[in-house]
């Protein structure tokens, strides 16, 4: 029998958070983080350490039994760039190659409908 999961991705340019929830999203699986992948704190948002994180993810899925799981993906949103960090394609990348199938990859980056003003000024950010 196979069990599916929800598998949150928080991809910024900092650092990558997984976290593996039941359908609901009330009851946590499994966490993992970039940063307790790699040594270095400036290596923790990138590919690599998202790879690693989501390897040890699906590993502690699989001892749990779940084999299907929907991957929700979510930038820093607001009004900062609305595109991801490195480390969220990578993530779904290792997800796939660890065995773990993914039934839907959705994006839930959050989206301001006229929220705060940009940081700069009203000529933008002169270098």
């Amino acid at each position: 029998m196979s069990r599916k999961a929800i598998v949150n991705i928080y991809s910024s340019y900092n650092n990558v958070l997984m976290t593996a929830t039941d359908l609901t999203g009330a009851e946590t699986i499994a966490k993992c983080s970039g940063g307790q992948m790699v040594k270095s704190g400036k290596d923790s948002g990138g590919q690599f350490a998202a790879t690693r994180a989501a390897e040890r993810l699906a590993d502690m899925l699989k001892e749990r039994d779940f084999t299907q799981v929907i991957v929700k993906y979510r930038a820093p949103g607001g009004n900062k760039s609305p595109n991801t960090g490195p480390g969220a394609q990578a993530a779904i990348r290792a997800m796939t190659r660890a065995g773990m199938s993914i039934t839907r990859i959705e994006d839930v980056t959050p989206i301001p409908h006229d929220g705060t003003k940009k940081k700069g000024g009203r000529r933008g950010r002169r270098v």
